[in-house]
């Protein structure tokens, strides 16, 4: 009788230690995950314009963020809604690689969007031509020796909107995805100029990062931009620091694990604490709901580039996060299947953009062995 409790109480162990369970499962429940991402599909592509564009007043970045977001969600190039946001794209193609509207301020941004969009949709070479021309466009704007910009600048490396319009973290996550998308290893130049500028809006001094702000507020975070005198969107500390945010953490994050920077480095340690003490998925910490859906984003992006499960907060929980957020996003997920940001900044207000992200969002919170 004794050892048939002995082994009992071993079967029990092994059955609940997620260590050894070979089936441990992180992320939501599957048929609660497929009915968010059907209802958001199916919410596009019955408020898809007639041109096949998203958002048009905007320019064509919408339209390659909800097509992306589509072709990630396993739609195929063929799927007609896909199908017609491609063409549309393709009518943004320009004479020197750029992929965006006449006159756009958001050179970038647009384009870097569109490489993304068509590297998902590339199937047998069609659009190995235009990510190759659409590569070389976005390291000829960004920052640096062509710009008259030496590394001592706190402009080098990064992109912003417009090729004379300070250099932004948000942008250089942007540029930096299109490059891994596009090919480039962590090795290329042009990924290890943005590292530089990505570095820099770290609060944590380094020999990366030598600017003034981040022995204001050592916290690890990152904020929108040290360039033009730095700056932001949460704001500065009493001492004239500025202050990390939630958006731009998880986006520095990223951008560092893509250029090659390892989980040893004391900047990706230093920017997952920040994200452990400011574990969320209710908010964007430091913003509130202002850009919320894009926060989300970037959230599901890095940590699934830092290969974590389970993230223990600043308490010692620990929290599934794929399942934390799918969980949130189904929640918040509208009658009509979309989603929107009560809060209007940055776009959000409209439900294409925002439908765009959550799917974004969702095509990193698939359910995972353990």
């Amino acid at each position: 009788m004794r050892m048939f409790c002995l082994l009992l109480s071993l079967a029990v162990a092994f059955a609940a230690s997620p260590a050894l369970a070979a089936d441990a499962k992180l992320g939501p429940d599957a048929a609660t995950y497929a009915k968010a991402v059907d209802r958001g599909v199916e919410y596009l592509r019955k408020n898809q314009a007639e041109d096949g564009s998203f958002a048009a007043y905007s320019g064509p970045g919408i339209t390659a963020l909800v097509a992306t977001g589509l072709l990630r969600n396993g739609r195929t190039p063929q799927d007609p809604t896909v199908a017609k946001a491609l063409a549309y794209l393709e009518t943004f193609v320009r004479d020197d690689g750029g992929i965006h509207a006449l006159e756009s301020t958001h050179k970038n941004y647009e384009t870097a969007l569109a490489v993304l969009c068509f590297t998902e949709a590339n199937r047998n070479g069609r659009y190995d031509k235009t990510i190759k021309r659409a590569d070389a466009f976005l390291k000829g704007i960004q920052w640096d020796e062509s710009e008259d910009q030496d590394q001592a600048s706190t402009n080098y490396g990064g992109a912003g909107y417009g090729r004379h319009k300070r250099p932004d973290l948000s942008n250089t996550s942007f540029l930096i995805d299109a490059l891994r998308a596009a090919g480039n290893g962590p090795d290329d130049p042009a990924v290890q100029k943005a590292l530089i500028f990505v570095s820099r809006a770290q609060n944590l001094e380094t020999e990366h990062n030598t600017t003034p702000f981040a022995a204001k507020n050592p916290d690890g975070g990152f904020y929108y931009t040290p360039a033009a005198g730095g700056s932001s969107q949460a704001g500065e500390t009493p001492e004239g620091g500025l202050r990390s945010y939630g958006s731009m953490t998880y986006a520095g994050l990223k951008s560092m694990l893509y250029a090659g920077v390892s989980a040893d480095d004391p900047r990706v340690k230093a920017a997952f604490k920040w994200i452990q003490r400011f574990y969320t998925v209710k908010e964007n910490p430091g913003m509130a709901d202002n850009g919320l859906y894009y926060y989300y984003h970037l959230f599901a992006k890095a940590l699934d580039a830092m290969e974590v499960g389970l993230v223990e907060d600043g308490s010692g929980a620990k929290h599934d996060w794929r399942r934390e957020l799918a969980e949130e996003l189904a929640r918040r997920q509208r009658s009509d299947g979309s989603w929107a940001n009560d809060n209007e900044r940055w776009l959000e207000g409209d439900a294409s953009l925002a439908t765009g992200y959550a799917l974004l969002t969702l095509a990193y919170c698939k359910p995972v062995v353990e």
